[in-house]
């Protein structure tokens, strides 16, 4: 029999030839010690050229493809490609991994950069986004991420000279990037006109913001900022692939072949030209080569290392640059699939699709012969003899070479397809040629090659052929996997299979056959294995496959499956595989990486050496990791083991995809809902005791704390148990079963670890039962193992998921430090070293696993045994390299860092656990023995065998058996405690007794469940076989157990509580005696189970029992006869009831019927259920029918619910479901959808819940967990406040939370970003810039060569002639009039003592001195700012933080982001781009001010924690289904905050990375309902006050509602603030002020009492928006955009800000001569600005909403035109009515006096200009007006000469009308004849400029010539304010933008003397005033 083993020897890299130049760049450097480091496939290489040594780093499983050297220069980044790529940081000197950094990038890492003091790595992946991501690489964590750019990305490189800046590049692209908080923001390179707009393939940065980048042309452009400055053109002929920066300066290469150098400074030094040397391979390229192309190059001193796209790699001395040494060459770019090994001579002959031929000298590792062929060359053999080299051509052709000089013998054709293998026979005679046309061509040699012969027996093309040693027969394999066998030389077919069995075969290529079986996985049809060669000497066999692996395996190997050693080190499939003639080496060569491998073989060694391998061949021999397959040696696996490696903890529904279904379900019943829904019940139960501990799939999950209590678990709980009270404490914070626990190293803090999809670790304190941390987020399914590292600051973890990946955090931040797969088997135990917290161990099925951490993984080396066991468990011993483990079969393994130095046999049967003491060890096995040990396992010191004899008196219940399994050890406090597998936990003393204190029932579900009548006891039957009677009082013990010859899943005690029916699962029952729990009397007329067994009440006379088949048998108990059947169900029966007077049974069945029968005889009633509710019922736990129709959840699709029981007082029911959850529910449950108290203890489903016969009780079972669960019934009105850990019902109550204007609007508005914007007017046609000209006559070539015409007129008019004319070249942001406060809250604020106030409004935050009244401005944001919040920490004095709207979370420009910046210098401090898709609404900082809350608008209004000075995200969770309005943290603390919005408020917790919530408990206070929450304030002793929409404040004690301030407004309450040193608060909401009222009040801490104060703002109502307050004055922001502040003292009111209230401001006028504006808006009104005084002068009511504006020319007059068509004439001086008129019905659009003040031009929405004569004095008759108008008018403009109006239209077009006549204009020539007084158009081919490219669904929405008419500003739909040279006819035009403004500019004007720019927002409400900076003269 062959062995089975992997074999002993093994092979080890040696050389790599080649040099990965294709598809690659900038991946060749020096290293400090003068090595040279690149990549091949997926090796990375050290390059030693003065030794000619090469070492390798195989840390890559996949091609690398990018490369980064550290600063510093020893260590190096590796990018590589794959689904789940990974970037490896190593040292070039050990080759060693440093760092792993994974899990961001996918597809691969095309790019990587170290910054300048290499803290920080920036990579840039493969996938469609082309993420950017920057990682601080040493501890694995991610700073930043964004996408990148929509196309490829070729080179990014950090500014060396500016911190935090980067830049990239890539296709048609150049983007610089600054690092801010979390934030990557790019700037795009702007080309200009400088240059072509065109793919940048490398850069380099320098000083002064110097950055230059090589292009595809082959120019260098040279970058200042953001802006191309200039160009050296024709740097190199094409395409610059790489650019170097050293301390000389730079040094570019290209495809050209030709490598630059260039000073600091780019001026060009020299040319190294590498297409002229003279190396001989330039001649050997061929004619048909593409020349040298220059990949990398690398310049140092007077060195210069190049690559190039053929493999090859040159080094060049400078002063010597004619001569540059080919220091490494390889096979170019095509596959490489032909290799041959010289007979005699340590050389291979490799051939490639490049069509090249080389020979390679394995001993001087260097190519020494190549020659071109005509075709690609697919395979290769050398004759026996050594002279000829037969080389098959990928046209059918094959070629026969002279080995010495490569000149041609012949050359033949006969096959038109590939030729993939030719063979020589062994005695020199003939050549075997396999094509892939299936055939086998036979050639002499002596002959010239004639052809001989010919097998064609193949249907498939040949893969693979060998001789026999006598050369007779040839065997072959083809494509279809058979093997054929010929005569030679004839060819013809061996059919007969006997005289093949002598035949000696001089090679083994084939890989069919059976002494080749093993190299086939067991049940796989798969041909990936490429090439197979034997070694017979040493009887090994290599393999080479599509995998990239190399493989060992045992020569022959006859069974599938067979053992190996494997090797990686190529990348994807390797294509041939042959050993050297000496055995020496194996050579691989790759297809698709074309490069060559040498490994060196190293034989069978003895095993005394194997201990002392130099390290670094462990290390390359480390990854020749052992195969993944089963050994079959392997002895069988232990029952219990095979029974928990197949336990799968899938849950058909996790908890934590309940919310989901809710919400799908709760659509389908809204109907429902609507009713009026049954309440919760007024009492409640408290979880008192539970019997159980998990012992029989978990192990060393037992401990003693360090106040002696024990700790353990057992379902979802945590139990912590006091043995000397016998009373347990619970830790309820899972909602899953609990599969492990580890303890902290000071005993007071414990980890656990549940199920579910996105599985938990919580590490809570077992003396206040609160989670201090929950680490979320990496586990799929479960979480099998913990362990805390000895300083108790790490922690590690093992997953459930398939890779069962290991995770090492520092579990108080929650964060993790390091990821890893663990191994494909399950993984039972992890250990961390006591001495270097950075390594550990993990053991499990079939293996031991070592580990160290290396950055954001962790690098795993499986232990070094002979055969494979099962490890259990394992500790560290007394020094840090020795490790001892207990295996399946008993033994103790004693190791020593990865080597077995011996083993002990420890326990008949697996070894469950070991415990390690100061001197000794403690082991406990399946035999059921704990044994202590001394400290080398040398002695067994004690055992203590667990039996019945040695139980104490004291013991809280029975043993079941003797010597149980041991899963569980501990010692402490002079004790040992144990837990078994049959879920007992027992104390050992030292001297010999035990005592049991807690036990459960076995591994099995437990169903059955029945309550004494009248004594606390009850009786459950398990799964386990077993029955037990526990007592419920106090002393909580099992009092009596039997075993039952099968299980069982029912029981009931007789009326009389003196007999106990039993029903079992093979369709029999018993009757026993309740006392003695002997039998009476036993029945078995049922084949299924008997689901549940009922005695009648009263006398107990009979006895129904129900079984699975349909039918309930009814006995008489005293005749022991059966009496009768009930027949006629269609489904198995599930629930039985009797009626009080014993005549009448209530049946359920599993397809949800309910069935009425009458006893005894069984006949079936039908009863209307009316008349069922009037039946006095004996008992209720059925679960069907209208009385319990409301225990039915929303999601009834996903859960059952299996259990009921009405308590004896007939109020409360009980219910127990599929989820694990008991609820209680008031009896009767009508309705659906009843609302219920819920408890969360229970991990799977509950099977049965019973009252105690006074109610006292509650009990439930749990079906997997095992556990029998004992509730104290708390009644109504004994309820203190303590922590109510049971949870409302699932609906939030379907009752209105209240409605208000108001927050509907601010629930309702959608907030989009500027970018995705549309048309704000109903626009029609094409735009001006996608408008076809019709050319004038002039340009239609008539025009004389000297015009004799008159000069062309000045378009505009200019005010201020006489002055030289100065252009505007920027405008600066002066004022602002505006602040949000109709959709925004708790946004105004003081800041240094009352100074200064700040607020926002559209994407400013404004800073007003209140003092001085100047402004000054945030300006960074890119979108509206939704929410401001200021850090009261005095640590942090004027920081500010906003946050503003966004698009989707995707971490782009255009996410939302909250920035933090310092308010006084404006300087930003942190930018954090979040997920919160839509925007975020809410912000807060923490009471230290290091941490900020934000909420988002995204669909699920996440909920998350930052630390904003890092911009690491802390913690995020989805916050609620409706909007939240705000979340604030209370002022005192860093963990606690409230969140408040539509019908919820929710307390919050932050444990470490974990957000954990309740809601608030509504039910302490009658008829209190859930209404819409606003606003949130806090006072001392955990007191919270949140605002509502009815006007009432609720008043909080943590979560639970204490009293109601009612009616503290009228209104809702809009805002709260907590002054921080006193403690006051202040509220303010929307209330009508009156004498007592107003809607601003100032409370006590307790909001007991109140003053109020009113606004006198001369508004009916008055809402109140944002509240602060500061030293005896209290800050308000209103609806109405006013801030105001009010003395406390006085109640006097100053208005601080006024804005328009409601937008858009359509209209603006500025004055002719003075610096003040008037504006007209939605609201109503119409405001005077005064620019120098910074203030409202005067508002006007109009009562309508006013669409324009305009002064007269002298100033003396404005006319307003109205929405509804009205239009009103207003003296200035006076403000009276001059004159009105109402000619239209639809809005007024635009109004123009001429200048002349002879007429008024009014333009409308109905395509219509009227006009009106003013001199005919006030009663304004229309005159004329002008027809044809195509749309609505936009935009009017008088002619300077008041005869022409200019018209824009809604159609794009601009039109020309004459005055007062109204005839159109239509001459082109006469309208360019035209001076204009003005020019607002947004129209015309003198403004053509202004549209711009990206104006698809949005426009330019108005213009503004200044005076001087030498420029123009426009405003757009995204919200800019832009400044063009006037005209501008060029599209396109070039200009500068100015952004601040929200989507929708209305209007922009220049103020008189082009002092200022007043631009008017749509969607901001705000006026935007600018001071226009004027060129020199």
């Amino acid at each position: 029999m062959a062995d089975r083993t992997a074999p002993n020897c093994h092979l080890r890299l040696e050389w790599v030839y080649g040099y990965r130049g294709h598809q690659c760049r900038n991946n060749l450097y020096y290293t400090a010690a003068k090595e040279i480091v690149y990549f091949v496939a997926g090796v990375g290489v050290v390059y030693n050229t003065r030794e000619h040594k090469q070492k390798f780093y195989l840390g890559h499983n996949d091609d690398i493809i990018s490369l980064a050297l550290h600063p510093e220069r020893v260590l190096v980044a590796t990018g590589q490609v794959g689904k789940e790529p990974y970037i490896c940081v190593w040292d070039s000197y050990t080759l060693q991994t440093v760092s792993i950094l994974k899990d961001v990038h996918t597809h691969g890492i095309a790019c990587l950069a170290f910054d300048l003091e290499g803290q920080c790595l920036v990579s840039v992946g493969l996938d469609s986004k082309n993420t950017i991501c920057v990682w601080d690489w040493r501890r694995g964590k991610v700073l930043a991420a964004a996408p990148g750019h929509t196309d490829r990305i070729f080179d990014i490189s950090w500014d060396l000279y500016q911190p935090s800046k980067l830049v990239s590049c890539g296709v048609k692209h150049i983007k610089f990037w600054s690092l801010c908080g979390n934030a990557l923001t790019p700037k795009r390179g702007v080309f200009g006109k400088t240059g072509d707009l065109q793919t940048i393939l490398c850069l380099a940065c320098a000083k002064d913001e110097v950055t230059y980048s090589g292009a595809l042309n082959g120019d260098i452009y040279v970058w200042k900022g953001i802006n191309l400055m200039r160009t050296v053109q024709g740097a190199h002929g094409s395409g610059i692939f790489s650019m170097n920066v050293c301390e000389e300066g730079f040094a570019t290469g290209g495809r050209d072949g030709c490598v630059r150098l260039w000073d600091l400074n780019f001026k060009p030094i020299t040319v190294i030209d590498l297409r002229e040397t003279d190396q001989g391979y330039k001649v050997a390229r061929g004619e048909n080569s593409r020349g040298l192309s220059v990949r990398s190059v690398c310049w140092r001193g007077d060195h210069i290392l190049v690559g190039t796209q053929d493999s090859e790699i040159f080094e060049v001395v400078v002063h010597d640059r004619t001569k540059p040494f080919l220091i490494m060459q390889g096979h170019c770019e095509g596959e490489l699939w032909a290799l041959a090994v010289h007979p005699t001579k340590p050389l291979a002959m490799t051939g490639s699709d490049d069509r090249s031929v080389r020979i390679w000298s394995l001993i001087d590792h260097a190519l020494i012969a190549r020659c071109n062929m005509e075709e690609p060359i697919r395979c290769a053999a050398v004759s026996t003899d050594g002279i000829h080299l037969a080389l098959g051509m990928k046209d059918g052709s094959f070629t026969v070479l002279r080995v010495r000089d490569m000149t041609e013998v012949v050359h033949i054709k006969d096959r038109k397809e590939a030729i993939h293998e030719l063979k020589y026979s062994p005695d020199g005679a003939h050549l075997a040629v396999g094509s892939n046309d299936n055939s086998v061509d036979i050639y002499g040699v002596v002959q010239r090659y004639k052809k001989v012969g010919e097998c064609i027996g193949s249907n498939s093309f040949i893969t693979h052929m060998d001789w026999s040693t006598d050369s007779k027969y040839l065997q072959t394999n083809d494509g279809s996997g058979r093997r054929l066998f010929y005569r030679m030389p004839s060819g013809k077919e061996v059919t007969n299979r006997e005289e093949l069995k002598l035949v000696q075969w001089a090679s083994w290529t084939c890989v069919l056959g059976p002494e080749v079986n093993g190299i086939w996985p067991k049940y796989s049809d798969i041909n990936d294995i490429n090439s197979v060669d034997a070694n017979f000497n040493n009887q090994v066999l290599v393999t080479a496959d599509d995998y990239g692996l190399v493989k060992l395996l045992r020569y022959p190997c006859v069974k599938k499956g067979a053992k190996f050693k494997k090797y990686l080190g190529h990348s994807a499939h390797i294509t041939n595989a042959r050993w050297s003639h000496d055995y020496q080496w194996v050579i691989t060569i790759g297809g698709a990486d074309h490069s060559v491998f040498q490994w060196k073989f190293v034989p069978e060694r003895k095993s005394k050496e194997a201990v002392h391998i130099a390290t670094q061949e462990t290390f390359a021999d480390s990854n020749s990791e052992e195969s993944d397959s089963d050994q079959s040696d392997v002895p069988e696996m232990d029952s219990e083991i095979e029974q928990e490696t197949q336990l799968t903890y899938r849950r058909q529904v996790y908890k934590e995809d309940l919310p989901q279904l809710k919400e799908q379900c709760k659509e389908k019943h809204r109907a429902t809902a609507m009713k009026k829904r049954e309440r919760a019940p007024g009492s409640g139960v408290k979880l008192h005791f539970i019997h159980g501990y998990r012992g029989y799939d978990c192990r060393s999950n037992l401990f003693y704390t360090q106040t002696g209590e024990i700790v353990y678990h057992v379902a979802a709980i945590g139990v912590v148990y006091n043995r000397q009270q016998n009373t347990q404490r619970f830790y309820m914070g899972h909602d899953d079963d609990i599969l492990c626990l580890a303890i902290h190293p000071l005993k007071d803090f414990v980890a656990t670890g549940q199920v579910g999809r996105d599985s938990s670790i919580h590490i809570w304190d077992t003396e206040t039962l609160k989670p201090m941390s929950v680490l979320r987020g990496f586990h799929q399914l479960g979480v099998c193992a913990l362990d805390f590292s000895v300083d108790g600051k790490r922690l590690a973890s093992v997953g459930l998921d398939d890779n069962h990946t290991i995770v090492l955090w520092d579990w108080r931040k929650g964060e993790k430090l390091s990821a890893m797969r663990g191994s494909k088997e399950k993984i039972f135990v992890v250990k961390i070293n006591p001495y270097l917290p950075d390594k550990l161990i993990t053991a499990g099925v079939k293996h031991m696993k070592f580990w160290h951490k290396a950055g954001g993984g962790l690098i795993g080396r499986k232990g070094n045994m002979g055969k494979t066991e099962t490890m259990m468990c394992a500790v560290y011993g007394w020094s840090e390299e020795m490790v001892f483990s207990g295996t399946c079969t008993g033994d103790i393994c004693i190791w020593r860092d990865m080597f077995l130095m011996k083993t002990v046999k420890a326990h008949d049967g697996p070894v469950f656990s070991v415990h390690a003491l100061e001197k000794g060890f403690v082991t406990g096995g399946k035999d059921g023995i704990v044994a202590l040990w001394d400290d080398t396992f040398e002695r067994c010191l004690k055992t203590y065998a667990i039996k019945r004899a040695v139980l104490a008196p004291g013991s809280k219940g029975l043993l079941l058996e003797d010597n149980p399994s041991i899963r569980a050890i501990s010692l402490g406090h002079g004790h040992i405690l144990v837990g078994t597998k049959n879920g007992e936990i027992l104390e050992v003393d030292k001297s010999g007794p035990i005592t049991l204190l807690v036990q459960g029932h076995m591994e099995g579900e437990v169903w059955g469940l029945a309550t004494h009548p009248h004594l606390p006891l009850c009786a459950t039957v398990s799964d386990d076989k077993t029955l037990r009677i526990w007592d419920l009082s106090p002393s909580h013990c099992m009092l009596a157990v039997r075993k039952l010859r099968k299980g069982g899943r029912c029981c009931c005690f007789s009326p009389d509580g003196k007999a106990l029916a039993v029903g079992l699962n093979d369709g029999s029952f018993l009757i026993v005696n309740a006392d003695t729990l002997e039998d009476l009397v036993s029945f078995h007329h049922r084949k299924d189970i008997i689901s549940d067994i009922r005695f009648s009440p009263g006398s107990g006379k009979y006895l129904a029992v129900a079984s699975g088949d349909t039918f309930v048998d009814i006995y008489n108990v005293m005749s022991s006869k059966r009496v009768g059947v009930c027949k006629g169900c269609l489904n198995y029966i599930t629930h039985l009831d009797w009626d009080k007077r014993g005549k009448l049974l209530q049946v359920n069945t599993g397809a949800k019927e309910q069935f009425f029968f009458e006893a005894p005889r069984g006949k079936r009633q039908t009863i209307p259920a009316t008349e069922v509710e009037k039946i006095d019922w004996s008992t209720w736990t059925c679960v069907l029918g209208t009385s319990v129709e409301g225990i039915w959840p929303l999601i009834n699709e996903v859960t059952e619910v299996t259990a009921a029981c009405l308590s004896n007082d007939r109020k409360v029911l009980a219910t127990g479901d599929d989820l694990g959850y008991v609820k209680l529910f008031k009896y009767p449950v009508k309705g659906k959808y009843a609302k219920f108290k819920r408890y969360v203890a229970h991990s799977t489903h509950v099977t049965n819940v019973r009252w105690t016969h006074d109610d006292s009780l509650l009990v439930t079972v749990g079906g997997g967990d095992t556990c029998l669960m004992i509730w104290a019934h708390e009644p109504e009105g004994h309820r203190e406040f303590k922590q109510c850990d049971s949870e409302e019902s699932d609906i939030e109550s379907e009752d209105d939370g209240g409605y208000d204007s108001d927050v509907t609007r601010e629930n309702e508005i959608n907030y989009t970003i500027k970018a995705l914007s549309s048309n704000m007017r109903p626009m029609m046609g094409v735009k001006p810039h996608l408008q076809l000209k019709e050319p004038s006559v002039d340009e239609r070539g008539s025009r004389p060569p000297v015009s004799r015409a008159l000069p062309q007129p000045e378009k505009l008019q200019t005010n201020n002639v006489g002055k030289k004319k100065r252009p505007i070249e920027d405008l600066v942001l002066e004022l602002v009039f505006g602040y949000r406060g109709n959709d925004c809250r708790n946004n105004v604020h003081y800041l240094n003592e009352g100074a200064d106030i700040i607020y926002h409004t559209a994407s400013i935050g404004i800073v007003l001195n209140l003092t001085t009244s100047c402004q000054s401005f945030y300006v960074e944001h890119s979108d509206d700012i939704l929410c401001l919040t200021i850090n009261q920490h005095p640590k942090f004095p004027n920081v500010v933080a906003t946050g503003q709207v966004g698009d989707t979370g995707d971490m782009s420009a255009t996410s939302p982001s909250i920035h933090v910046w310092d308010a006084m210098t404006k300087q930003t401090l942190s930018v954090l781009r979040c997920f919160h898709s839509g925007g975020v609404c809410s912000i807060s900082f923490s009471a230290t001010g290091k941490l900020l809350l934000s909420v988002g608008l995204d669909p699920e209004h996440t909920v998350t924690i930052w630390k904003w000075q890092e911009g690491a995200k802390v913690a995020s969770r989805l916050g609620h289904t409706q909007r939240i309005f705000v979340a604030e943290f209370r002022p005192d603390s860093d963990t606690h905050f409230v969140s408040v919005g539509i019908k919820h408020v929710r307390f919050w917790t932050l444990a470490g990375r974990a957000l954990l919530s309740k809601k608030g408990v509504l039910s302490t206070i009658e008829d209190a309902r859930m209404q819409t929450m606003l606003s949130v304030a806090f006072g001392a002793n955990n007191l919270t006050f949140t605002g509502t929409i009815s006007g009432d404040v609720c008043v909080w004690k943590e979560h639970i509602l204490v009293r109601i301030v009612a009616k503290a407004h009228t209104g809702p309450v809009f805002t709260m603030y907590t002054t921080l040193r006193d403690g006051l608060i202040v509220t303010g909401g929307k209330e009508r002020p009156s004498k007592e009222g107003g809607a601003l009040k100032l409370w006590d801490q307790e909001l007991k009492r109140c003053r109020a104060f009113r606004l006198e703002t001369g508004q009916i109502i008055d809402c109140v928006r944002s509240v602060c307050r500061g030293k005896g004055k209290i800050l308000v922001g209103t609806r109405n955009a006013e801030i105001i502040e009010v003395g406390e003292k006085n109640a006097a009111c100053n208005i601080l800000v006024n804005g328009h209230m409601d937008g858009p401001i359509w209209g603006l006028g500025t004055h002719p001569s003075r610096d003040v504006f008037l504006s007209a808006a939605e609201d109503g009104t119409v405001r005077l600005w005064d620019i120098p005084e910074k203030k409202m002068l005067n508002k006007v009511n109009l009562g309508h909403p006013a669409r324009t504006i305009s002064y007269s020319p002298e100033g003396d007059m404005v006319a307003i035109g109205m929405k509804n068509g009205e239009f009103i004439i207003l003296l200035v001086a006076s403000l009276k009515i001059w004159g009105k008129k109402r000619d239209r019905r639809s809005p007024i659009q635009d109004i123009r006096f001429s200048p002349n003040s002879c007429y008024l031009a009014v333009g409308s929405t109905e395509s219509a200009v009227d006009f009106y004569d003013l001199t005919l004095g006030p009663q304004l008759n229309r005159i004329n007006c002008c027809r044809d108008i195509p749309s609505f008018v936009m935009q009017m403009d008088f002619s300077a000469d008041s005869a022409y109006v200019q018209i824009s239209t809604g159609a794009y077009k601009r039109l020309v009308y004459e005055v007062p006549s109204g005839k159109q204009v239509t001459e082109q020539s006469h309208i360019d004849r035209i001076t204009w007084a003005t020019w607002t158009s947004v129209l015309g081919d003198e403004v053509i400029g202004i549209w711009s490219r990206n104006t698809d669904k949005a426009d330019v929405t108005c213009a503004c010539v200044s005076h001087s008419g030498l420029n123009i500003v426009t405003g757009d739909d995204f919200g800019m304010v832009k400044l063009f040279d006037f005209p501008c006819p060029e599209k396109f035009a070039k200009h500068k933008r100015f952004l601040g403004h929200s989507a929708h500019l209305t209007n922009v004007r220049f103020t008189n003397g082009d002092r200022f720019v007043v631009s008017a927002g749509g969607d901001d409400r705000s006026l935007f005033v600018w001071r226009c900076v004027h060129a020199p003269h």
